[in-house]
């Protein structure tokens, strides 16, 4: 697989039990699987927003905005799940038609993004800059760009209390610890409580309704958003100074 920083690397495809076993003995901790199919690898079958709160807050402040996120994404016509990140995050994820590229789906991603902003302005930020952020969740766009990836459901984490990154349903999230869903306790919980991702893949959606709220923004001046620092200068994208460094050569 040929990334967009040029780097290329082979994948691993982990389609039986045996091969998840074998990562396993070759010290993988955390799965990182990619939002496409392997027959498909270009166009995702998931949009996935990634709420990372900042310094001075937590968990509990990415609860609200995971709600809020949820209505917006349902009125974009998408059936959106959660779990927890496994660390202080949480990441909203929707079953969509594996008919868009990339770079549509992270135009997809920023359009719902920018709408929780609207809402919620006080509590969420899509300022890709860190000295921009201030103390808020981070709506992380760039998480939906080809070649990045995001913890797997019920994959462990690398942290000494074993955390995993656990599906749960929506009506658990107000509740939700997510120091108790750990590699001791969430193989009960799945006897118990079950998948709440069980339905997935039943109903995907499509994200035209984002792509149209795209261009709305658009049509008001709202531009491209920076890319990651690996990848080559984007079309429309502004500049990777850092705010306070472009002011300083100014």
């Amino acid at each position: 697989m040929i990334y967009p920083s040029a780097r290329s690397h082979p994948q691993l495809v982990i389609d039986e039990r045996a091969a998840a076993v074998w990562a396993a003995q070759m010290n993988t901790i955390v799965f990182h699987p990619w939002p496409s199919r392997a027959e498909n690898s270009d166009n995702p079958d998931q949009l996935r927003i990634d709420l990372d709160p900042q310094p001075g807050t937590d968990f509990d402040d990415a609860v609200p905005a995971a709600i809020e996120l949820r209505k917006v994404l349902e009125e974009a016509g998408l059936n959106a799940f959660i779990k927890t990140s496994g660390n202080r995050g949480l990441h909203v994820f929707a079953p969509i038609e594996p008919v868009r590229e990339f770079l549509d789906v992270r135009h997809a991603v920023i359009a719902a993004a920018r709408e929780l902003e609207r809402r919620m302005p006080d509590a969420v930020t899509t300022a890709w800059w860190k000295e921009e952020r201030g103390e808020k969740v981070f709506v992380d766009f760039n998480q939906a760009n080809r070649d990045r990836t995001i913890a797997g459901a019920y994959s462990p984490r690398a942290l000494a209390h074993a955390p995993v990154s656990c599906p749960i349903g929506w009506e658990e999230l107000e509740s939700a610890d997510p120091k108790n869903f750990t590699v001791l306790t969430v193989p009960e919980r799945l006897k118990t409580v079950g998948d709440p991702w069980a339905s997935f893949h039943e109903k995907p959606g499509t994200i035209d309704k984002l792509l149209d709220w795209w261009q709305r923004d658009l049509d008001s001046g709202l531009g491209e958003l920076p890319f990651p620092p690996d990848y080559p200068k984007m079309p429309g994208e502004p500049s990777r100074v850092q705010p306070s460094r472009a002011k300083k050569d100014k």
